[in-house]
């Protein structure tokens, strides 16, 4: 089913740029690409795992739709999986983040698959004049729905930049034409801080962790380039989209579910339906994802359509018998005059937890001195350190910087 998508989005792009590798100075149109995929030879086994940020991605995942193969998305330090073949239905398998425990497979039919770079056009608006971009991880969901999907089943055509630094990306845009980028915070700050965010950005797409709002608004100031948070999930694709045209007043706003998908809060808790979502986790199913049905640990609130994040319901904070969700304290923090990152987690202290919090920028005197939250929400020990040293998808794990504190291994 995806081959035969794909060979009918290359004919009729045909002689049309397709896919661009920046660096190497090579370029492919549909027919030069179909051509190639027709010919490719058969890959040995019944995996295909396609790595890195060049063309040879997505060259190696058209090999393996052409031959029936499971597709398995890999970044370039993870070590193939000794994996059972999955049933006949089972066209790919994506690997979650681990940002929350441990890393896990999931498995996706062809049409579960085609159905989120659909839902991800029509709600941002892709179009084939305004190519992607490429900076972002291809292997992560992200990247692959929002970048090789598009391409392959969609008709976008595809830039690979590959280097997120801010040179590089204006030189391209400063070349003319008009450009979608997808970045995660940190690639958003660093092009902010540089000046790299031109105006023929048409569409810019933030993931992968919360954008801050200093951020989005400085951008929007400086280039006129409104920056639209993106949430999505490896279980199902795309989920929420900031739709508005000027920057949000508020950090918990995820924005409105994409076309084709439904959320709902059972028990406070997100729950996400829709023809993207993933058959399973695999091997090892899990009651949690099937049936188009996602019930996620993230606490959520739905107030006219629009969802708001309330944090994660493994990250909850217990302290003297109330509960605080961490995410409530860093917005505080954020809000904070200088304060570029925070992450906030809760440690051992004897029989009891104690909030701890690690800043990126600001002053620790005033930041400590202006927080407004109730005496018992904050923090009794602080960090300010020079980054929080977020991985290549934008996201920080409080679970690995709660082992290096109470490892001993943060300083003052």
């Amino acid at each position: 089913m995806l081959y035969e998508r794909w060979r009918e989005v290359a004919r009729a792009r045909g002689a049309e740029a397709a896919l661009r590798d920046v660096p190497e100075g090579r370029a492919w149109t549909f027919a030069q690409l179909l051509d190639w995929s027709d010919r490719c030879e058969a890959p040995a086994g019944p995996w295909v795992f396609p790595r890195g940020m060049g063309a040879e991605f997505v060259l190696e995942v058209l090999r393996g739709w052409r031959h029936g193969r499971v597709i398995c998305p890999l970044e370039e330090y993870d070590a193939a999986p000794d994996l059972p073949k999955p049933p006949k239905e089972i066209a790919h398998l994506k690997r979650t983040s681990a940002t929350t425990g441990a890393a896990r497979f999931v498995a996706f039919t062809a049409e579960q698959l085609a159905a989120d770079p659909a839902n991800i056009a029509a709600t941002m608006g892709l179009r084939p004049g305004w190519p992607n971009i490429g900076v972002i991880s291809l292997a992560h969901s992200y990247g692959f729905s929002n970048l090789v999907l598009p391409l392959l089943l969609q008709g976008i055509p595809l830039w690979l930049l590959k280097s997120p630094l801010p040179e590089p990306l204006r030189q391209l845009c400063a070349g003319g034409g008009e450009f979608a980028l997808a970045g995660v915070p940190v690639m958003w700050r660093v092009w902010h801080e540089a000046g790299a965010i031109l105006p023929n950005v048409r569409l810019a797409i933030s993931a992968g962790a919360p954008l801050p709002l200093a951020l989005e608004r400085g951008a929007f100031e400086m280039s006129g380039v409104k920056i639209h948070n993106f949430l999505g999930s490896s279980e199902c694709g795309g989920i929420a989209y900031d739709r508005t045209a000027t920057p949000r007043t508020d950090a918990a706003m995820a924005g409105t579910a994409l076309e084709n998908v439904s959320i709902s809060a059972v028990d406070g808790m997100l729950e996400v339906r829709g023809p993207a979502v993933g058959e399973g986790y695999w091997p090892e199913a899990r009651t949690e994802l099937g049936g188009g049905v996602f019930r996620t640990g993230d606490l959520v609130e739905i107030r006219e359509r629009q969802l708001f994040m309330r944090g994660r319901a493994t990250d909850v904070i217990h302290v003297a018998g109330r509960k605080v969700a961490p995410e409530e304290i860093e917005r505080a923090i954020m809000a904070c005059a200088g304060v570029r990152e925070c992450l906030v987690f809760d440690a051992p202290r004897g029989e009891e937890n104690q909030i701890v919090a690690v800043v990126v920028g600001g002053d620790e005197g005033c930041v400590r001195s202006s927080l407004r939250l109730p005496t018992w929400q904050i923090p009794r020990v602080w960090f300010f350190l020079p980054s929080l040293a977020a991985n290549e998808r934008g996201k920080v794990s409080r679970a690995r910087w709660r082992e290096k504190f109470t490892a001993g291994d943060l300083t003052k």
